[in-house]
């Protein structure tokens, strides 16, 4: 009796903090959904005053009593800082510098996991807590040593040739990528050592081991890799700022250029809702990819996890 008791009041107990735990769940969903529908709500509000001029500045009501395309048409015509079709050259921009960063940064982070996973060398553990240490500081600490050894080399602040800064800044994201090797050295070390010896009897290199039998069983933590590499750009705003220059439009990435609208040297208010619809057209890509991808995404994480 005493036993049924107990157990009916173990599961009365589990009942009662799984229903806390799926209520705080919903109410953190809720907050985090709050301001990121008032984006996309302000992206297509297409409100006009009394007067006949258009609303685009932030407004008190949380839905818009119109929606529209007008914002996004506007955005993708405007000139903004003398640059005409400025937003599609931003997106493009920022394409270029993604998928560049993206190929030279996962094979960085590859070829280090690879080697501190599968190769064994005088320093690898002092490199490893190197790694480990460096990495609990944040990127932006090094933004000024950075800035000053990119514009040593003229690939910064370059008036005559302001396109070197975009070349500049690929080199900021994608030079230490590869101390980002953690989750991939994880994945690497659950692939058997048997594997990489019976190669180095049949005579293969280090590299085409790698090439050869690494590569074709690590697609999960490739686009795990590739996703983080890719979205990085997309996201950045102080590198970018800080790199390119505030007097270089022409070549500003796309997290520069929205922010440019409302709080540049040419800031106006009534650029909030095509503000927003920038916000829009730049998630499109990015949750579009997580959505094709999201399988190997969670493979590549789970199984890096699996060892360290």
């Amino acid at each position: 009796m005493m036993n049924n008791k107990k157990v009916r009041s173990q599961s009365k107990a589990a009942k009662t903090s799984l229903t806390i735990t799926y209520v705080l769940l919903i109410v953190l969903g809720i907050i985090w959904l709050v301001p990121l529908v008032w984006i996309i709500l302000s992206a297509f509000r297409c409100e006009y005053r009394p007067d006949g001029t258009f609303v685009g500045t932030v407004v008190s009501n949380y839905f818009p009593k119109a929606y529209g395309l007008k914002n996004f048409t506007d955005l993708f015509t405007a000139r903004y800082y003398g640059v005409d079709n400025a937003f599609p050259k931003w997106m493009l921009n920022t394409l270029i510098i993604a998928i560049i960063d993206c190929i030279i940064s996962t094979f960085l982070v590859l070829s280090v996991a690879y080697c501190i996973s599968k190769l064994r060398f005088r320093m690898r553990k002092p490199f490893m807590n190197m790694a480990m240490i460096i990495g609990l500081f944040p990127s932006f600490m090094s933004m000024i040593a950075i800035y000053f050894l990119l514009k040593s080399i003229g690939l910064t602040g370059n008036p005559n040739h302001p396109e070197y800064s975009v070349i500049g800044l690929i080199l900021a994201y994608s030079a230490g990528a590869g101390l980002g090797f953690q989750v991939a050295k994880g994945f690497f070390d659950v692939i058997p050592n048997a594997l990489v010896e019976s190669a180095k009897l049949d005579g293969c290199t280090n590299f085409k081991i790698f090439r050869k039998v690494i590569l074709p069983l690590a697609k999960p933590i490739i686009i795990y890799q590739a996703l983080m590499s890719f979205t990085g750009p997309w996201m950045d705003f102080i590198f970018a700022k800080v790199i390119i220059g505030a007097d270089n439009a022409a070549h500003w990435t796309v997290s520069v250029g929205l922010y440019s609208l409302l709080f540049g040297t040419h800031p106006d208010t009534n650029l909030f809702t095509q503000f927003a619809a920038g916000c829009v057209i730049v998630a499109i890509p990015i949750v579009t990819l997580f959505m094709f991808l999201q399988k190997y995404y969670v493979e590549g994480v789970t199984a890096g996890a699996v060892k360290g």
